[in-house]
């Protein structure tokens, strides 16, 4: 049995090997990225910036000893992910390289690379290099053939570029790309220690983690994270309705994620249940008749045209002594193939002496039987 909802203590390692097979949904990975810092981090007034020199990047002697960690994590990762989940690893210029090959070689098969793109970046103090300004998440599944979550009309409605470009006064949603734009954590969400020191050197801000668990999960599902930092994932994840599940082994992390965690609530809204994403129920015209919607012997009008049709019991159209159904019957008085034409977006009925789509009726229809769930 998973212990859901909870914060495990201990080594990533051991800890994962405790959990069931194929046990979690979705899995976000922010591993150790192995800097690599020599020396302090100086600003151009020679004052010590706090980069990421925490013992836990610092433990690794050498290229292959990381390669080694990386690739046993991963392994215990593949093990419980579940046939149909997938997983997000985020990294650096350091460390990403070596996460990515080590996935493939491991079976994990890539869906998209993303560049989180950071508009409020540390700068480089000293001007010896390119700013580095983004971070690389790979998102991969267990298989090629595995059935992944992904709410798509959910990412176009959550696309920052429907803002920039004034899509949503227009009625359109852009289709989301793999740059997202996310400033640094910084403010009230970056967590503080008694000391009012930042308490993690590479927190993860909630906005990237929203996005990534309501895109890629469902609620109830469960949402594991076996590096749990300042519980940042454990948080989004209980917000947008998701079971999580984490493992730390630093004792203040955990006090500190477990005040955060009971600070939380859940929002059950638009965005958490995918709203946009939800297939609307099935609306057969026998149904449709049956409920009061349609009328038998109706005449069924072809959009601009002077064709009529009469509605059968069966939910079919009488033309021309000929039964056919109105998908049919619609692209053969057009002329055109009949799977290029769906009869709903052309017949019309006469409401309230005007002619209204029958579609707009079907969504009539489909409301009525959704308030009733």
């Amino acid at each position: 049995m998973l212990p859901l909802n909870s914060i495990i203590h201990g080594n990533c390692l051991t800890e994962m090997q405790k959990l069931p097979s194929e046990s979690v949904d979705l899995i976000f990975a922010d591993p150790p990225y192995w800097m690599r810092i020599e020396g302090a981090l100086k600003r151009p007034e020679g004052s010590d910036f706090s980069g990421c020199d925490d013992d836990w990047d610092n433990v690794f002697q050498n290229n292959d000893d990381y390669a080694e960690f990386t690739q046993k994590w991963l392994m215990e990762c593949y093990r419980v992910l579940k046939k149909n989940g997938s997983i997000w690893v985020i990294g650096g210029m350091q460390c990403i390289y070596t996460i990515g090959a080590t996935m493939q070689n491991l079976g994990f098969w890539f869906i998209n690379d993303v560049i989180w793109y950071k508009t409020n970046p540390t700068p480089n103090f000293m001007g010896t290099r390119l700013n580095n300004s983004h971070e690389t998440l790979i998102w991969a599944t267990k298989d090629k053939k595995s059935k992944f979550t992904f709410h798509y009309k959910t990412a176009k409605e959550l696309n920052d570029e429907n803002v920039e470009a004034d899509l949503f006064a227009k009625g359109q949603r852009k289709q989301m790309g793999s740059v997202w734009r996310f400033p640094v954590c910084n403010g009230n969400e970056r967590l503080k220690n008694n000391l009012g020191e930042k308490l993690h050197s590479t927190q993860k801000p909630e906005s990237l983690l929203y996005r990534i668990i309501a895109l890629t999960s469902n609620i109830g599902d469960v949402v594991f994270d076996p590096f749990g930092g300042t519980m940042t994932t454990a948080a989004m994840a209980k917000r947008l309705g998701r079971h999580y599940l984490t493992i730390e082994q630093n004792e203040e992390y955990i006090k500190y994620g477990q005040e955060r965690l009971r600070a939380i609530s859940v929002v059950n809204d638009d965005v958490s249940q995918a709203k946009w994403d939800i297939k609307p129920p099935k609306a057969k015209m026998e149904d449709m008749i049956s409920a009061g919607f349609f009328s038998i012997g109706e005449l069924f009008y072809l959009k601009n045209t002077n064709e009529t049709a009469t509605l059968l019991e069966n939910g079919k159209l009488f033309y021309q002594k000929e039964i056919y159904d109105m998908h049919t019957l619609a692209a053969k008085i057009k002329n055109v193939k009949a799977d290029r034409l769906n009869g709903f977006n052309f017949w019309q009925v006469q409401r309230e002496n005007s002619l209204v789509s029958i579609d707009s009726i079907r969504t009539q229809y489909r409301e009525n039987l959704t308030a009733q769930i």
